[in-house]
């Protein structure tokens, strides 16, 4: 387990929400530096397992040598697949942290932090081919405002897209980091550090594609969760947190579920913690990256779906 790599986030309320049984099957679906993961085996019996999904080379460097443990090198968009490769129809529990490791923020060269220059990149699978040279360089001003708006809160999202067309319709490279924040100097609006915070969050969610990641996930999670299993989530935005708050509440991600004819509508989940758990003053101070977290905890239930439920 790499510390350094990430310091992982509300990792007691983690493992509490989780409620682990001893011989248990649990999944982290974010396995970066290892932390949650290396706290889930320690409540772990001999006959528990644990499988860690990571779609980001560089998070093998900290593979468990535990015998109980295996990395799956892949999007956790695939959680139902590649459990059912090695056999896994259902589980007692799920863990997401879906922040951005600090690995990953400080290498410089990934281009996920504009502290440094560097090629526009901020993939976290290195072998995917959409970069945020890319999307700053090909996708027309409509599409990027709706990036900005929607991924960033970018308050002025339209006019930066504009800058940014009329910048590289006049010739101005769009290649690196400084290229970059060198033409969107003048949109910057408030704090600088922030508003940079914003855009480039942004970029990320559309380079990685994690919004359809996420719902793929989420979705498939009330799949192979075991009737009691536990889903516990950690998000960093309000986009994210929605969208796991919804599933929650309503079975869907952004629209009022379908009802049959008595009212009734699937609900796969129910929210254990009433009120987001959030981290502690202390935690913040010593690990600032946690300032923004947010921790829902939902529980598989037997109700079935108005159709059919996928065994």
């Amino acid at each position: 387990m790499e510390m350094n790599y990430h310091n992982p986030v509300l990792l007691p309320e983690s493992i509490d929400g989780l409620s682990i049984v001893e011989d248990g099957v649990y999944v982290d679906v974010t396995f970066g530096g290892g932390g949650h993961a290396q706290a889930i085996l320690n409540v772990l019996g001999d006959k528990g397992r644990l499988f860690a999904f990571d779609q980001d080379e560089d998070a093998a460097a900290n593979i468990i040598d535990d015998e109980r443990f295996k990395l799956l090198p892949y999007n956790f968009r695939f959680l139902k697949r590649f459990l059912r490769l090695e056999g896994v129809r259902k589980v007692d529990g799920i863990l997401a942290d879906l922040g951005v490791s600090s690995h990953q923020f400080d290498t410089a060269e990934r281009g996920f932090s504009f502290r440094f220059d560097a090629l526009l990149d901020m993939r976290m699978n290195q072998q995917a081919t959409l970069t945020a040279e890319k999307v700053l360089n090909k996708y027309n001003a409509s599409d990027l405002q709706q990036i900005f708006g929607l991924y960033g809160e970018v308050r002025n999202a339209k006019t930066l897209a504009r800058v940014i067309v009329n910048a590289r319709e006049s010739g101005s490279a769009l290649k690196t980091i400084g290229d970059f924040i060198s033409v969107i100097d003048n949109c910057i609006k408030g704090k600088r550090n922030r508003y940079l915070s914003q855009v480039f969050q942004a970029l990320r969610i559309e380079v990685n594609q994690e919004v359809e990641s996420l719902k793929d996930m989420l979705w498939q999670s009330t799949e192979v969760l075991g009737k009691g299993g536990r889903l516990v989530v950690i998000s960093y935005h309000s986009l994210e947190d929605r969208m796991v708050k919804n599933l929650i509440k309503k079975g869907t991600f952004d629209k009022d579920p379908e009802k049959d004819e008595f009212g009734n509508f699937y609900q796969p989940l129910k929210a254990v913690n009433k009120k987001l758990i959030l981290p502690s003053e202390n935690e913040i101070l010593t690990n600032p990256r946690a300032r923004s977290a947010k921790m829902r905890i939902a529980e598989r239930t037997d109700k079935m779906p108005l159709i059919f439920e996928d065994q």
